[in-house]
């Protein structure tokens, strides 16, 4: 299947790749100007393929409004593709029109594959979660998506999983299907190399980078380091 370039010329690309990493946001950002930092400092350590920008709202952040969520999600596109990586968000492609965005990911309960492609375009990037299903693997991949997204493999801070995918999937897409598969859930430096010699494309990782003793700019160096192992 074709693979279509964004806006920031970053793509998905069509395996076998050294894997790649895959970001995602925290889900509610507190201090802007203090995560664009951070953010700045994980894409200048190494090569990230994508960022999806992932936020959630709760009864303990009446304050994380619409209004606070745009102009965070605004800087961090701007921010991202200034270094080439493909900025996605989660879910909305409305936010994803209105910010430039080069794509969304969009879940099982979310808006169609085909309503997205219609809405966004031919050259936007459409990852579709599959969670622990070859079945909704296969129907995106015939639908058309850009890559598919299997997890959670790991325990995660970040959300309550739906299912817990086991490895083997990933292993078994590589040998039966073309389309990038996005390992996700739980993923770290200390875990990552497990899922990527299964057989994942990208790796998706948040609290893995986020919340990293050494900080992101390290977490993401690690994850790099261990992406290129496994092309050698």
């Amino acid at each position: 299947m074709s693979k279509r370039k964004s806006k920031s010329q970053a793509h998905i690309p069509s395996p076998p790749q050294p894997c790649q990493i895959y970001l995602l946001t925290p889900p509610r950002i507190e201090d802007l100007d203090a995560y664009l930092s951070t953010l700045d400092a994980a894409l200048s350590a190494a090569s990230v393929a994508c960022l999806q920008i992932r936020f959630k709202e709760d009864d303990s952040h009446k304050d994380w409004n619409s209004s606070a969520r745009i102009q965070a999600a605004r800087a961090i596109v701007e921010l991202a593709q200034g270094y080439g990586t493909a900025v996605l968000i989660n879910d909305d492609v409305k936010m994803a029109k209105d910010l430039g965005a080069d794509g969304v990911h969009i879940g099982q309960e979310d808006m169609p594959y085909a309503e997205a492609r219609d809405y966004l375009g031919p050259d936007a990037i459409i990852g579709v979660t599959c969670h622990d299903s070859r079945d909704l693997g296969f129907e995106a991949a015939m639908d058309g998506a850009d890559y598919v997204a299997f997890g959670a493999f790991f325990d995660t801070p970040t959300k309550t999983p739906k299912t817990r995918a086991q490895l083997e999937i990933l292993s078994w897409w590589q040998e039966m299907v073309e389309v990038p598969c996005v390992a996700i859930g739980g993923i770290t430096p200390g875990n990552a190399a497990q899922v990527i010699a299964a057989g994942a494309d990208f790796i998706a990782v948040s609290s893995g980078v986020w919340a990293h003793p050494d900080g992101a700019a390290a977490a993401v160096s690690k994850l790099s380091a261990l992406c290129q192992l496994s092309d050698s």
